[in-house]
């Protein structure tokens, strides 16, 4: 039996289980979206399938190599994010309000994605083995600075763009924080800092467009709808709320019929986005309350799973890796579902898995290739190398 084959039987399949059966609740939900619209929107479900065939043979890649790889290939990965950032800055088309990279004329790339992933890798690298590499960097302090540094340039370059991928940024850098071995006080004066500064953010560093998202979420959330011009600014709230709200415990059922008292309001109201930003208010009104409650608990499981394998890291590096692609994929969980009931501001994060949009699908694939690469290595030879770094270290 080959070593590689050995590998592959030891990749956890009840997360490759749990993350296929959500990409096709997904392709599913797209479908719902989409299939009854004529022109090139009908067709975006076989475009997802697509994506998720070429997800496919990057997954399983990269969970069979050794996430060893990552010390010194989150770089690249990294400046690749930033210069892709760069370009969207000075080359990118609007598309439904948001910059794209459109590459061969039809393609369009979501630099914020690439960014995210390097940023994670660069972090891991940081907290887990640049004190190894320099020994100044065993001061926290300044694997705290340099960390913020890593996360805060391609953070910066997002939040000109994509204020909703900017929010990803700050969960991601203090999960990581919390595990990347930094005494507690230093993450209580960083706390006290963030709070200090989030002020002068929404006055300085949000555009008026976004100020106006956040002031309409807080007015909807505290019951001052007369503050708010529900056919302006407060329009795409009203009807998530109504969507959501009108689907019961068993919904409308997928591609209902448009009869008076069953029309569906993602299909009348806002059908471009339906498959990205706001398809969980798509799953709840076409599946109702135990749909949508479904499609959560499919995520918790697989999130569960992916903390499951950080406990079994082989070591500190593969242990923050795994603890990044958690954060993110929380964060955009929670955002999304939460911002078409209303619990968060509206912003432009899809769902893990589920939402139609190539890069993210590909990116999340690879991601979770690294949740396997970290697990199916977790009993490798580099453990006995990394005991004996540490030893060496404390010999030092």
């Amino acid at each position: 039996m080959t070593p590689l084959f050995k590998k592959f039987l030891g990749t956890n399949w009840l997360l490759v289980v749990n993350m296929a059966a959500i990409i096709v609740f997904g392709v599913y939900a797209v479908y719902n979206a989409s299939s009854y619209r004529e022109g090139a929107l009908s067709s975006v479900w076989n475009q997802q399938i697509r994506w998720a065939m070429i997800g496919i043979p990057i997954f399983f890649t990269v969970s069979l190599v050794d996430y060893k790889w990552v010390r010194w290939g989150a770089w690249p990965i990294y400046l690749l994010g930033i210069a892709s950032l760069i370009v969207l800055e000075l080359f990118g088309v609007e598309v439904m309000g948001q910059k794209r990279l459109r590459i061969g004329g039809m393609m369009e790339v979501q630099p914020s994605q690439i960014a995210i992933t390097g940023g994670i890798l660069a972090l891991a690298v940081v907290f887990g083995d640049l004190q190894r590499w320099l020994a100044v960097f065993r001061h926290p302090s300044l694997r705290m600075i340099m960390a913020g540094v890593v996360a805060g340039i391609p953070a910066y370059l997002v939040l000109k763009e994509d204020f909703g991928s900017a929010t990803v940024w700050g969960p991601v850098f203090c999960a990581m924080l919390l595990v990347g071995s930094i005494p507690f006080r230093y993450l209580i004066t960083l706390t006290l800092v963030v709070l200090c500064v989030i002020p002068v953010g929404y006055f300085f560093a949000l555009k008026p467009y976004q100020q106006k998202r956040i002031d309409t979420w807080m007015f909807l959330l505290t019951n001052q709808e007369h503050k708010v011009d529900l056919k302006d600014e407060g329009w795409v709230p009203n009807y998530l709320l109504t969507a959501v709200g009108s689907a019961g415990i068993e919904g409308k059922g997928p591609l209902s019929q448009k009869v008076a008292d069953r029309a569906s309001i993602h299909r009348t109201f806002f059908p471009n986005e339906s498959i990205n930003d706001f398809i969980f208010s798509v799953v709840a009104e076409e599946f109702g309350f135990r749909g949508a409650i479904m499609l959560l608990s499919g995520m918790c499981l697989l999130l569960l799973q992916c903390i499951f394998v950080a406990f079994a890291s082989r070591d500190q590096l593969g242990r923050l890796i795994v603890v990044g692609i958690v954060a993110m994929m929380f964060i955009h969980t929670f955002e999304n579902a939460g911002m078409n009931i209303l619990l968060t501001p509206i912003t432009g994060l899809p769902f893990p898995f589920v939402s139609y949009g190539g890069t993210f699908l590909v990116v999340c694939m690879f991601m979770m290739g690294m949740v396997q690469s970290v697990w199916i290595h977790r009993n490798t030879s580099p453990v006995k190398k990394a005991g004996a770094d540490r030893d060496s270290d404390d010999g030092e």
